[in-house]
């Protein structure tokens, strides 16, 4: 292959037949969406991270993500954890109802395993989904 060229990558077939696409418009990308987060959020926690969420001003629920040097260390370390937030949340994106969340990772998660963080990750959407049952905020 010529460099510089760009490698065509397969579509990689999901196992139900459907896509779950994780679009820019499911993402927080402006500093004024993060601190509306932070000044109205409800929030869960566990060992591994911190979920913050609240009503938004978007139709769809949007994942911002913060993963602190002082937490985790090691680029490649963030890089994992934040890539596995994001599978999760894609994953689990079209049952959460139109919402700002935001995810913050938490040392332990630097240690754990990916199927441990995948596990966190699922126990903690149920936990907003329950929280968000018959509230208006959510």
């Amino acid at each position: 292959m010529p460099r510089g060229a760009r490698a065509s990558l397969p579509d990689l077939p999901a196992s139900s037949g459907e896509r779950f696409p994780f679009p820019r418009t499911n993402r927080l990308l402006r500093a004024r969406d993060f601190r509306a987060v932070f000044q109205n959020a409800e929030r869960v926690s566990d060992r591994h991270f911190t979920v913050l969420f609240c009503r938004g001003s978007s139709i769809h629920a949007r994942l911002g993500m913060a993963v602190p040097k002082r937490a985790v260390p090691r680029a490649v370390d963030r890089n994992r954890i934040k890539r596995q937030v994001r599978e999760s949340f894609r994953l689990n994106r079209s049952r959460l109802p139109p919402m700002d969340v935001v995810v913050l990772a938490r040392a332990a998660a630097r240690s754990a395993t990916g199927p441990d963080l995948k596990q966190a990750l699922g126990r903690l959407w149920q936990r907003v989904l329950k929280r968000c049952e018959g509230q208006s905020s959510c």
